[in-house]
């Protein structure tokens, strides 16, 4: 029995042995069933393993360690895996047996059986599951990222969806499922901070194993550039500021515009990034991107939009000027419709739009004074930016001499006078005549301007063309023809003719221009163009004397007198002398006869106005005060009977030649007709002998005579008449004081132009060089041109308009303002003629107006005052002057607010038109008056 037992313990070693050679293992259950068909008895049970370690492993190795069983060193093991057994010897000094598996997969799990083996003997084995290292991914991709997430994909190791991820960063894991379909694995990484580098490590996972890890670096998106400022610029260059992005001078920058990028450094000190785009086109938008760079990565980049400064207008030229305007034409910039352009001068801008057709902008400037020097600034505009501007310097048209007088002339000289334009002195004047041109400065001292114009030829006509220049502009021309006076005749000499009744007066040729010689002998006069002179019908043996001048249009030489004695050799007895001396008589007698109600009234008037009138006595002006209030007493008796006084004067003077039927027409009305003492005559015109006028010389104060004429207002008639007049008097101003129409009622022809265009009255030419209206008065400019001689002279028209149709004006002041505007006037001009002052009929405000102006300068050089005597001096030279007693009592009252200080001044009205009642300043009264005024 024994003999069986050690047989198949025998056996059963050989079949291990060779088990162990092949590396298969023999089942345990193969062994059993063998034992049991051959009937041998199992041999005893070995214990297995109680654990196994893992002291290692790697993607293809697993190190594996157990310790002996019962720590005998005797046994052997066999491990079992992937069908095949491993034989480890168990004999190595120390109580652990250490064993390394290879050739195995990465990221396999395996299953083994670690058997125990004494002889024959075969432990039930030890089973245990053990995974080799999975493989790390090889490459990562990061398909997508923005500033806080970056989408990464990777491809499944070994293409197997039983691994899982673990995605290490920033201290943190993640665990990222693999069993998606597809092959690669795609995660997306949240809650970044933008433009940061980030270090990831990514491991494959497989039943809980990690494996080596594959690491990467990679970064999110910048964040772009919030705000970008320009700091300057200027037409080729911009210079850009902005912030670093979170401050950080790692960042660099990628500036993109007109295809092209340019990288700029971020790590300049301090908080902002300073950068100057060149070579840029002036006025020229651009379209910017600022990108933020960080590790190569660009942001999403902020975009912008600026232009450059627009280049400045080059050259600027005036096209045209006059006195209130600037037409200004320029280049448009380089030829840019888009751009606009900004005028600046005298504290004022103005937008001029430059997209008209054309390569150039044309604009006016409007409402400028004349003769004024202005300072312009043109910017050119894109885009609401200016470019630096072009400045220049242009004037105004000055404007143009109103009036030139000829102060004085001789045979070889003109003494020319006008008034400076505008009192300034910086102008100067250019005089032109005969082809030449003469500069003339205007700086002198004084209102006016003198000029000689010498070396001219006598008895010449000269056409003189006068500009006003200022910085070398000159204004329109002002013409003016005059003449120089004639040489006188030389060469007189007498030779008897027709046997003593006529001689023969003879001269030299002329030396210059001559129209005609006039000889004048006694009463005759005779005109002669040549140069012998027969006159008959004279006495024999009788000496006469004969005066000769030269004439040349209105210009005559200095008289040279020569006295001749006709032929004695035919006297006749003095019988035809008597008889001539007979017919003298009559003659003179017939005269007299004729006109002995002139002569008469001549006689009259001259005595009455040497014969100052005791009845009316001057007042003192200390006393005027009391005198006005004692005339006011008893509802204004005092003027009541004063003015009734005055009623009678000068009414016995002749009229006759008004009544005349041929100027019967000419009057308005028919109980105003002038005295024919002091009647204004007409020049005598070729073809008539018409020179009436409903007009009257008055004397002004201090025995200045003839310094007034009070005329009516014209008629549709009478309009020629009226300029005659003005121009045969050189009158340099007319004062109208009423309107032309005046309670529905025609009062006065309208006898100037009504607009801008001249009006030709007879031969006079009279044009509207100016109009000043203010609320009371009109100041107007006229030039008068003579057609038939050439001669232009100014006149000022000043016209009280606030004079009411029945009455006197509401206040004092505004007349007594007026007429110390037409006292400067004729005070400025002291050798021109009269001054014309009419209204309707002529008398009563015409002589209210002349009353105030001769008792103010009477008050001023006497201080006392006469309104009595003034008023009855006036009607010795024409009717009803100071026509009403409202007019009478007015005159008062303006000499008393006269003295008053102006705050002492009583600012309501003296009187109420309606119904001509008048409150005295003073005593309050009231007064009706019984006429109403012209």
């Amino acid at each position: 029995m024994r003999g069986i037992v050690v047989l198949l313990s025998l056996c059963h070693f050989v079949a291990l042995v060779w088990g162990t050679s092949t590396s298969m293992p023999i089942p345990v259950s193969t062994s059993i069933a063998t034992t049991k068909t051959t009937g041998l008895p199992t041999p005893p049970s070995l214990t297995n393993v109680d654990t196994v370690s893992v002291t290692n492993r790697t993607e293809t190795t697993l190190t594996l360690e157990w310790n002996k069983v019962n720590n005998n060193s005797n046994y052997i093991y066999t491990l079992s895996y992937n069908s095949q057994n491993k034989s480890i010897n168990g004999s190595m000094e120390s109580p652990v047996v250490t064993y390394r598996v290879i050739n195995l997969t990465a990221g396999t799990e395996y299953n083994f059986i670690l058997y125990t083996v004494f002889g024959e003997a075969l432990s039930t084995g030890y089973n245990f599951t053990e995974v080799t290292t999975p493989q790390s991914v090889t490459n990562i991709t990061v398909k997508n990222r923005n500033e806080t997430a970056l989408i990464l994909e990777w491809n499944k190791v070994n293409n197997n969806s039983n691994y899982s991820y673990t995605l290490s960063y920033n201290s943190q894991n993640t665990s990222i499922n693999g069993s998606e379909e597809g092959s690669a694995v795609t995660y997306t990484v949240l809650d970044l901070t933008a433009g940061t580098e980030y270090v990831f490590i990514l491991y494959t996972v497989f039943k809980g194993l990690q494996s080596m890890g594959h690491s990467f670096t990679t970064v999110t998106t910048p964040q772009s550039v919030t705000n970008i400022t320009v700091k300057n610029r200027n037409e080729t260059a911009l210079i850009l500021e902005w912030n670093k992005v979170n401050n950080n001078n790692n960042y660099s920058y990628t500036l993109s515009y007109n295809s092209q990028n340019t990288s700029i450094n971020g790590s300049e000190e301090g908080s902002a990034v300073t950068y100057t785009v060149l070579d840029l086109t002036a006025g020229t938008e651009y379209i910017f991107i600022l990108y933020t760079v960080f590790k190569g990565l660009q942001s999403m980049g902020h975009s912008f939009t600026t232009v450059t400064t627009p280049q400045s207008v080059t050259n600027i030229t005036v096209k045209n000027r006059n006195e209130t305007a600037l037409i200004l034409e320029w280049n448009k910039a380089n030829n840019n419709n888009n751009y606009s352009y900004t005028l600046s001068y005298n504290s004022q801008s103005t937008s001029i739009n430059g997209s008209e057709e054309g390569s150039a902008v044309t604009y006016t400037v409007l409402d400028l004074t004349a003769g004024t020097e202005y300072v312009f600034i043109l910017h050119t505009v894109f885009k609401g930016l200016q470019s630096m501007g072009h400045s220049f310097t242009t004037v105004t048209t000055p404007q143009s001499v109103t009036n030139i007088t000829v102060k004085n002339r001789n045979e070889t000289a003109l003494i020319l006078e006008w008034n400076k334009v505008n009192n300034n002195n910086n102008y100067s004047y250019t005089l032109s005549y005969n082809s030449q041109n003469t500069s003339i400065n205007g700086s002198e001292e004084g209102v006016a301007v003198t000029y000689t114009v010498p070396d001219l030829t006598a008895g010449t006509e000269y056409t003189f063309t006068l500009y006003t220049v200022f910085k070398g502009v000159e204004s329109r021309a002002y013409h003016i023809t005059s003449v120089t006076v004639p040489n006188s005749v030389t060469g007189l000499h007498c030779q008897y003719s027709s046997g003593g009744y006529g001689l023969t007066l003879v001269w030299d040729p002329p030396n210059g221009g001559r129209t005609f010689v006039q000889v004048n002998m006694s009463s005759k006069s005779f005109s002669h163009i040549g140069e012998r002179l027969y006159i008959d019908g004279l006495l024999p043996a009788q000496w006469y004397t004969l005066t000769v001048s030269a004439l040349f249009g209105p210009m005559q030489s200095v008289p040279v007198s020569i006295t001749c004695q006709t032929d004695p050799r035919g006297v006749i007895a003095g019988v035809l002398t008597s008889l001539l001396l007979a017919i003298l008589i009559l003659c003179i007698g017939i005269y007299i006869w004729h006109h002995k109600p002139e002569l008469y009234s001549r006689f009259k008037s001259s005595n009455e106005t040497e014969l100052s009138s005791n009845k009316y006595k001057p007042i003192h002006l200390k006393k005027f005060p009391m005198h006005f209030s004692s005339m006011s007493c008893d509802q204004n008796r005092g003027f009541s009977e004063e003015y009734e006084d005055l009623s009678t004067v000068g009414t016995d003077q002749s009229c006759t030649v008004a009544t005349l039927p041929e100027n019967k027409s000419k009057n308005r009305f028919t109980n105003v007709l002038p005295y024919d003492i002091s009647r204004v005559k007409l020049a005598a015109q070729t073809g008539s002998d018409l020179d009436y006028i409903n007009a009257n010389y008055i004397h002004g104060y201090g025995k200045k005579n003839k310094q007034y004429i009070a005329a009516q207002g014209p008629l549709p008639s009478t309009v020629s008449d009226f300029w005659r007049m003005v121009w045969e008097q050189k009158s340099s101003a007319i004062v109208m004081l009423t309107n032309c129409t005046e309670g529905g009622r025609i009062k006065c022809e309208h006898y100037w132009p009504v607009d801008d265009m001249p009006c030709l009255y007879g031969n006079l030419r009279v044009s509207v060089q100016s109009e000043q209206k203010e609320s009371c008065w009109t100041r107007r400019e006229f030039v008068v041109r003579n057609e038939s001689t050439s001669e232009e002279r100014g006149v000022t028209h000043f016209h009280f308009t606030a004079w009411p149709d029945h009455g006197v004006p509401k206040g004092t002041e505004e007349l007594i303002q007026f007429r110390w505007i037409v006292r400067q006037h004729i005070e400025t001009f002291p050798f021109s003629g009269p001054t014309v002052v009419h209204c309707s009929a002529g008398v009563g405000r015409t002589g209210t107006l002349i009353a105030l102006d001769l008792l103010l300068q009477q008050m001023d050089k006497e201080e006392v005052v006469s309104i009595a005597d003034c008023v009855r001096c006036m009607r010795l030279s024409r009717p009803l002057m100071v026509q009403t007693q409202s007019q009478y009592v007015f005159l008062h009252q303006c000499i008393m607010d006269s003295l008053l200080p102006k705050e002492d001044s009583i600012p309501e009205p003296i009187y109420e038109n309606s119904d001509m009642i008048y409150t005295n300043a003073l005593v309050l009264r009231e007064y009706k008056a019984d006429n109403p005024g012209v």
